[in-house]
């Protein structure tokens, strides 16, 4: 009776719906392993060798390169600096656009469409040309900044050689890049808030701030997660352009993060060993902090039916 159950139910897999659901994702799963999962788990393979990407041989070390890593005074100055930008680019790219997606979809209502357009164009350009852009704008001895700081008997600092300016320079110009796209999304979470509400809130003469607070934060935070989450993940990715175009990590790994770091010595210095064991670790230390986010900040989120 149980052969015949299993052939049964074998014969109902094969021919039912679930066998055109696989089909359906096979190939994303493939996709995800040639390009994903195969490259993880040989990034893990090679951070327990002492390899350089020329040597045929590669000699196993254990744990050296994880060791070697904690003990490193320059890994703790690139994960400072990695926390830095995404502490700015949080306020830059997810609390600036929350707010002014807000204003635009509830206080102004003339001109909507050019102020999205104008804040979405950034977007599509290359941010290798916005930074060189900006690497004139904001040159500190002929630029049309200094020029204008001059006008007004200011001096502009020079700021890829000051330490702690340079942060904040590299996180404005990836905000440049960046900010569209996350007003658009965040502004399409506000305007899905109900009109009603707005109104009777508006009717009990509720302030603005309170509304903005207490009712349309709360009812669009799924989205706002989901800005939140991606405005991390570019605290890594997006910085790396800026700071290769620019500073090349300076001065004096001042602007280094993480993904500059991993890529620095992995094909700069081909300590390709120690580059894939800090890959694992950056790695590690972002699916926590994700858990822990999704774990406490997940239960507030709204979802709308």
């Amino acid at each position: 009776m149980r052969k015949i159950e299993k052939k049964q139910a074998w014969h109902k897999f094969l021919t039912g719906n679930t066998l055109m659901a696989y089909g359906f994702i096979v190939p994303s799963l493939l996709v995800f392993a040639v390009f994903m999962f195969y490259p993880l788990l040989h990034t893990v393979y090679l951070s327990f060798f002492d390899w350089n990407m020329i040597k045929p041989v590669k000699t196993f070390v254990g744990s050296q390169n994880y060791m070697a890593l904690l003990q490193d005074p320059l890994t703790y100055t690139v994960m400072k600096n990695t926390l830095a930008y995404i502490v700015i680019l949080l306020l830059l790219n997810w609390a600036a656009p929350y707010l002014l997606a807000f204003i635009l979809s509830f206080v102004i209502k003339r001109g909507r469409d050019f102020y999205k357009g104008m804040f979405f164009l950034p977007s599509v350009i290359s941010l290798v040309v916005g930074s060189i852009l900006y690497l004139w704008i904001l040159n500190p001895v002929s630029g049309p900044v200094a020029i204008i700081a001059k006008f007004f008997g200011l001096t502009v600092p020079i700021w890829s050689k000051t330490q702690g300016l340079i942060i904040v320079v590299l996180s404005i110009i990836t905000t440049w890049k960046v900010f569209g796209y996350n007003f658009i999304v965040l502004f399409g979470g506000i305007t899905g808030v109900p009109q009603e509400v707005i109104e009777a809130a508006r009717l009990d003469n509720v302030p603005l701030h309170r509304i903005f607070f207490d009712i349309v934060v709360p009812m669009s935070s799924a989205t706002g997660l989901y800005v939140f989450i991606m405005t991390i993940v570019q605290g890594l990715q997006y910085v790396f352009t800026p700071i290769k175009v620019i500073t090349q990590g300076g001065p004096d790994n001042a602007s280094s993060n993480a993904i500059y770091n991993v890529y620095q010595e992995a094909f700069t210095l081909y300590h390709t060993g120690y580059a894939s064991a800090f890959a694992i670790v950056t790695m590690a230390l972002f699916v926590i902090l994700l858990l822990v986010e999704f774990k406490f900040v997940e239960k507030g989120i709204h979802y709308e039916n």
